[in-house]
């Protein structure tokens, strides 16, 4: 099944308690394109680049699958830049840098064969960005999923509602998720957005793992205990990308296949997490996600006398 796509693609500049990573490759879109090409190889992505962006990052792209044919580039612009500090506690940092560049003129234009795509993953962006895409989109679609943050909630909350009235899945964090609603109980808070529109939830918590809510049902999914976090930046996306893929893999999208979509998520995550960008994520193997994704399952798995 085709996985839509839509984001951004970007330079980083990071600092951790373990380095510096100075203009490097980032994006949400970056980082759930890479993880999704994992389990399918249909994607179709949507983004705006400058002159500056590597040809060989796109080549790449191209070759775990990706149709960049609604990639636009802009010959006379920069690509989007955003730098960062992180420091002890690797669930804050600092924003240092934001420069939308050309992303401050996307209009993203869907190419006719991705109008019908099964699954859309809308990454974080403005929400009149987000109903843009969304009014493209022909009817047939299976699952479309969208990301936020808080900074939409602040500025554009009316328009944020509406948006969310229109998909399926709305993946947030914890802090998010209790701004969103005005309830601090997560399961309270669940109920309140299911009444705004989606029929599903994922609430991400970071190091402490994420929740999935549908009907009623709630599932939780640790996040895998790593000896070291090098960098955090995309791992939401990387989750996004996950949890997207796998389900466009086995098309299927009941309760229980939602659950070992989060798993493969959060699989997805604990590697980008390893190193900076994506350099972990581009030399994973099907056995060492099969391999980690078994580890997820015997931290929880045990038997009731």
């Amino acid at each position: 099944m085709s996985l839509l796509t839509v984001g951004t693609l970007a330079f980083d500049d990071i600092k951790t308690p373990f380095g510096h990573a100075e203009k490097v490759i980032g994006g949400a879109c970056t980082y759930i394109s890479w993880s999704s090409s994992y389990f399918t190889k249909d994607i179709n992505l949507v983004s705006i680049i400058g002159n500056d962006f590597p040809k060989s990052e796109l080549d790449a792209l191209e070759a775990r699958g990706v149709d960049l044919s609604g990639l636009e580039v802009k010959a006379d612009g920069k690509t989007f830049f955003w730098a960062g500090e992180y420091h002890d506690n690797m669930n804050q940092r600092d924003t240092i840098t934001t420069d939308l560049n050309v992303l401050d003129d996307f209009n993203p234009i869907l190419p006719a064969s991705f109008k019908s795509s099964d699954y859309v993953m809308l990454g974080n962006l403005t929400p009149a960005i987000q109903a843009q895409v969304l009014d493209q989109l022909e009817g047939n679609v299976k699952l479309i999923a969208l990301d936020t943050m808080n900074f939409w909630m602040d500025i554009a909350m009316d328009e944020l509602k509406a948006v969310i009235k229109r998909v399926d899945v709305l993946t947030i964090n914890d802090e998010e998720a209790r701004q969103l609603t005005g309830e601090y109980s997560l399961v309270s808070a669940a109920e309140a957005i299911h009444k705004m529109g989606p029929k599903y939830l994922i609430i991400k918590k970071g190091e402490h793992g994420a929740l999935l809510f549908h009907e009623g049902k709630m599932f939780y999914a640790p996040a895998l205990p790593l000896a070291k976090v090098v960098d955090p930046t995309g791992a939401g996306d990387t989750f996004a990308g996950g949890f997207m893929g796998y389900l466009a893999k086995t098309d299927d999208m009941s309760f229980e296949n939602m659950k070992r979509a989060v798993i493969y998520g959060s699989t997805m995550a604990s590697f980008c997490v390893e190193e900076f960008s994506l350099s972990k994520l581009k030399v994973l193997n099907e056995g060492m996600i099969e391999e980690r994704a078994k580890q997820f399952q015997d931290l929880v798995n045990f038997t009731l006398k």
